[in-house]
Parts: structure tokens; C-alpha cells; sequence
């Protein structure tokens, strides 16, 4: 197989344009609107304008119609430019637990409803999956839909969903016989704004500029229309959903890794003790060439995913792979940064220590890591 990762110059183009774009449209006090945990909807509406809510969209429907490779690229490119997490983490959530299950299997009218509203970023995607008794046993669901008619009646509890506050699309997996196991479970979109929806906001350590909440549906009618796939659908939703998210959601995590690194090695440059740079010395040249190290193998692990599911391959075990290494080496590359600043990267003005608690939660969505290494086991034969 032949893999290249090489830029064409209408990508690095476009790369370059987001950077510009970013510098001038993005300017939030990121360490204000972490401590108040507040959402930069400026940010959200500027990514929209850039068509960053729509990358992977076809043109047809208001999106840049990007592969999966541009897609990576660009969102790298983000994490390079943007500190604020919270903003980047609700994009992730719209783009592959709304729009990727969309356009995987949604009818044309579904596409021709949403797409462009998604696309263009005035509609917020989020995703309703976790439970208080279903997190990593994902499909162990209690939530509910019974048909009526021409609708679907649903009643449950979802304990952490991604935008909730601020989407106005959810994807939402309820069983329709929980006989069948997560043979029942099926997908529902539900705007947000109808009737029998409870909205509860939570607080997080980390990613706090981008909203969470609880959702607590109480007989919500939801059209047929709104069902996407077949019922009893949602396990293969769920499935290439989360090959996506987990192989695509660390992105701008890369892209981070590099801002980082280059704030280290120029901190290690002119910081000075004992009458020379804190580079030259031993221990502190060695975590920054830990955070080289890593920050290459988590790039080539990214366009590697991108690669297969640009080319539609199976990517199911190196989504997984891909997910657990990237979320480890962002962690191990935010304590060597705060290591190497010492007390002034413990500072909330660094915006260092906001960076570590933003990565520790790359540990935990998405399934954990620990979870993360039961399917590349259970893959392996093991």
C-alpha cells in the first residue's frame, strides 16, 4: 500500500489561511473564560465562517467537502494556532458524534435539513450516548423510545453530553427493546428545542469553556423522520461514530504538542541559571527531546488514521491506537512543559497548568484509555 503524507500546495494553502484567520478572528482571554467557564460563541461563529464546523461536508451541502487527511491537517493547524480547548473540544463533538453518523447513513432529507445548518456553524451539534449506569459499558442503555404512529416517545437519563447547553442538534441512542440488547439501540436527532427536554449544565476540571451537560428526556416526542438508520442501527452508528471521533478528536492535541514544544525550547534558550541556559543542561534537554519524540510519532499515528479512513479501510483497532498514544503523550508533554517553566508554568497566567487539565480529560472521553487498550486486546486474539 502506498501511503503519502506530503501536502499538495492548495492544502498547505489552506492551511496557512487558517492560521492567518485564526490570529486575527479568535481572540478570546482564554484564561478569563476558563475560570468564569464560559463558551466563546465569537470563536464558534468565526469557525463557522471559516467553514471549520463543516470540513468534512460536502460543497453540496455548505461544507469545504474535505478528506479525512485535509481534515486532520487542518484541525492540527487549529491546535497549533488556538489555545482554547473548550472551543476545539466542542468542535469535535459536532463534527464526529453529529455530522460524521449524518453523512454515514442519514437520508437525503436529513442531510438537506441539517447539513447546512451544521455546516455552517448557526446549529451546534452534540452527542447523547453516556448514562449514569452506561459510561464505558456504553451500550448497557436505560433510556428509552416507543413508537406512537408517526413518532417516537422518549424517556431517560444522559448523565454527560457533550454541548448540551448550547447544541441544537443531538444525536441520541435509546433502546426500543432492551430484550435485544444493543440490538434494540437505535439513533434518534432531536432538536433540542422541543418539548419534554431538561437541559442541567455540570462543571468540569478541564475543557471548561466548552459546555457540558446532563439531558433528562420525559416523554419528548420525536418524528420518525428524526430516526437516523434503521432501529437497532445505533451499535453500527455508535461504531463508526467512534472510529472517527477516537482516530480524529486528538488533532488539535498535535497541533498543541508543537505550540508547546517551540514555547520550551525558546523558554530553554533564555531562561538562565548558574550562568547559562536551562537548555544546557542535561535533564531539561532530555524532556524536550521526549516532547519531539512524541509529538512525531503522535503526528505520523494521526495521518495514519486519516490515510485509512480517507481510503475507507478498516481503522477500528489503530482508532483505538491512535486515541490512547496521542492522549498519553499530550499529558506527558503539559507536565515536561510545566517541569521545565517550574513555578511559573504552575501560574494560571501561563496557561500551562489549564493546558495539563484540558489533556487529562483526552484520557477519559471517547472511551478510556484503559477501555482503549481492552479492544486493541481483545483484537489482538487476546
Amino acid at each position: 500500500m502506498h501511503m503519502d503524507f506530503s501536502w499538495s500546495e492548495t492544502q498547505r494553502r489552506l492551511f496557512d489561511d487558517l492560521e492567518a484567520y485564526i490570529r486575527a478572528e479568535v481572540r478570546t482571554d482564554v484564561v478569563a473564560a476558563d475560570r468564569e467557564g464560559r463558551f466563546d460563541r465569537a470563536g464558534w461563529e468565526a469557525f463557522g465562517r471559516f467553514g471549520l464546523t463543516g470540513l468534512p461536508i460536502p460543497r453540496s451541502y455548505g461544507g469545504r467537502g474535505c478528506d479525512a487527511l485535509t481534515t486532520v491537517g487542518a484541525l492540527e493547524r487549529l491546535g497549533y494556532v488556538c489555545a482554547d480547548h473548550g472551543l476545539m473540544f466542542t468542535l469535535h463533538a459536532h463534527l464526529w458524534t453529529v455530522v460524521i453518523p449524518l453523512l454515514a447513513i442519514g437520508t437525503e432529507a436529513q442531510k438537506g435539513k441539517y447539513l447546512p445548518l451544521l455546516a455552517s456553524g448557526q446549529w451546534v451539534g452534540g452527542n447523547a450516548m453516556t448514562e449514569p449506569g452506561a459510561g464505558s459499558d456504553a451500550f448497557s442503555l436505560e433510556t428509552t423510545a416507543h413508537r406512537e404512529g408517526d413518532s417516537y416517545i422518549l424517556n431517560g437519563h444522559k448523565s454527560f453530553v457533550s454541548n448540551a447547553p448550547i447544541a441544537d442538534l443531538l444525536t441520541v441512542y435509546a433502546t426500543v427493546d432492551r430484550a435485544q440488547g444493543p440490538a434494540g439501540i437505535t439513533v434518534f436527532l432531536v432538536e433540542t428545542t422541543r418539548p419534554g427536554i431538561t437541559i442541567r449544565p455540570i462543571e468540569k476540571m478541564g475543557l471548561r469553556t466548552s459546555p457540558s451537560g446532563e439531558v433528562v428526556f420525559t416523554d419528548c416526542r420525536v418524528p420518525v423522520f428524526n430516526r437516523l438508520g434503521e432501529e437497532g442501527a445505533g451499535g453500527f452508528v455508535f461504531m463508526r461514530s467512534m472510529t472517527w471521533e477516537r482516530g480524529c478528536i486528538l488533532a488539535t492535541a498535535v497541533g498543541a504538542m508543537r505550540r508547546m514544544l517551540e514555547q520550551c525550547v525558546r523558554f530553554a534558550r533564555t531562561r538562565r541559571q548558574y550562568g547559562q541556559a536551562i537548555g544546557k543542561y542535561q535533564q531539561v534537554a532530555m524532556r524536550l527531546v521526549g516532547m519531539k519524540e512524541r509529538l512525531e510519532a503522535s503526528r505520523l499515528l494521526l495521518y495514519f488514521i486519516a490515510w485509512l479512513l480517507t481510503e475507507k479501510r478498516p481503522a477500528y483497532m489503530e482508532a483505538a491506537l491512535t486515541k490512547r498514544f496521542i492522549s498519553e503523550a499530550w499529558v506527558q508533554t503539559c507536565e515536561d512543559a510545566i517541569q521545565i517553566h517550574g513555578s511559573l508554568g504552575y501560574r494560571v497566567e501561563s496557561g500551562i497548568e489549564r493546558e495539563l487539565r484540558d489533556a487529562l480529560g483526552s484520557r477519559l472521553y471517547s472511551g478510556t484509555n484503559e477501555i482503549q487498550a481492552n479492544l486493541v486486546a481483545s483484537l489482538l486474539g487476546l
